[in-house]
């Protein structure tokens, strides 16, 4: 097994165990879970970071670790190509920072809210995915698990989507989270190497009608 497997599995394994755990212990996932009043009065800052690792259920924590293994190992794979060295590290950061990023727009809109809870590694899991779709914008992505789309094409769809019902507000789904994470999946690797930029742009140039 190699550094990269293992740090994509040790990351699913242990968001898959607290979740778990959190299944039987509601205690656990309250003091896990993102609520943006406790972190900015009680300055519980873990939170931005903790929430991550619980769920609300079996299939919440199931799709959530299944497209972060299926699209990290692509992920990962495409970092081994695209980096000299350094692409497992990258991988842990990435998905660590998106943790955090992800959330800083409702950590302001929610701050005086005490009631707002959220938890789910869904923001980090949408800039693993978005950042797949930036080396590989054709590739496809099972839309349903069923209906094979280009990952461009489902990119844009999720984005419109996730902003949409962002500004709707009527569910308990943390959209600006998604549509935030998956952004900064997109941004992330161009961080580190700005010729990504043109090697996405000469991806999507390359379609052939």
């Amino acid at each position: 097994m190699n550094l990269s497997l293992s740090i994509n599995l040790i990351i699913i394994i242990a968001i898959s165990v607290v979740s778990i755990i959190g299944f039987g212990r509601p205690i656990i996932v309250y003091r896990l879970q993102f609520n943006a009043w406790q972190i900015i009065h009680r300055k519980e800052y873990y939170r931005i970071l903790s929430y991550g690792f619980v769920h609300g259920n079996w299939m919440h924590l199931l799709i959530n670790m299944f497209v972060l293994y299926s699209f990290g190992e692509a992920v990962l794979y495409y970092f081994k190509a695209a980096y000299i060295t350094g692409s497992a590290i990258r991988y842990l950061i990435l998905f660590v920072s998106a943790l955090v990023v992800s959330t800083l727009v409702t950590l302001k809109k929610e701050k005086d809210n005490p009631n707002y809870n959220a938890v789910g590694a869904s923001g980090a899991v949408s800039a693993v995915v978005f950042a797949s779709i930036l080396f590989a914008p054709y590739n496809p992505i099972l839309f349903f698990g069923i209906i094979p789309v280009p990952g461009i094409i489902f990119g844009i769809l999720y984005l419109v989507y996730s902003k949409y019902m962002a500004g709707k507000n009527i569910d308990n789904i943390g959209h600006d989270a998604h549509y935030y994470g998956a952004l900064y999946g997109l941004i992330f690797p161009i961080l580190y190497e700005p010729k990504l930029a043109i090697h996405f742009i000469n991806q999507l140039l390359s379609f052939n009608f």
